[in-house]
């Protein structure tokens, strides 16, 4: 099918206090490996990648209006599970073909990592997100 996932890259979690939560995880012995802001419906947000071994996992905090998007929630806080791939382009275009639902009309650049990355999600069956990433 041409799409060819690499490994589980992260697991996101959204948070209403970021530095609440990096304690929480360095005290089960997660090190934060980068983090930086991100737009947010014209507001920044907050976000950090924590790793342990393999595990990689990001915890983001929304702009402080939209903080009520988590604090709603009924059925937990995991978001969304994200694949690594090699060829982010590459990737979006056989996921395109083989007729996924894609939540983003082109590979979305984040200012994450040391040169930033590339993203889109899908749908799943049942309303899951799955994202497709690209470390630059």
């Amino acid at each position: 099918m041409g799409i060819r996932i690499n490994h589980l890259q992260h697991i996101g979690i959204p948070v209403t206090d970021l530095n609440v939560s990096e304690a929480f995880y360095q005290k089960l012995g997660f090190i934060k490996v980068t983090s930086s802001e991100f737009d947010h419906n014209g507001n920044m947000g907050k976000m950090m990648m924590m790793q342990l071994k393999d595990i990689i996992i990001e915890l983001y905090q929304l702009p402080e209006n939209d903080l009520n998007e988590i604090r709603c929630r009924n059925d937990g806080h995991i978001d969304h599970v994200t694949f690594d791939v090699s060829d982010i382009d590459q990737t979006f275009s056989a996921v395109k073909e083989a007729s996924f639902q894609i939540l983003e009309d082109q590979p979305v650049f984040l200012p994450f990592w040391e040169n930033g990355c590339k993203y889109f999600n899908i749908l799943g069956p049942d309303g899951e997100r799955l994202e497709f990433n690209q470390i630059l």
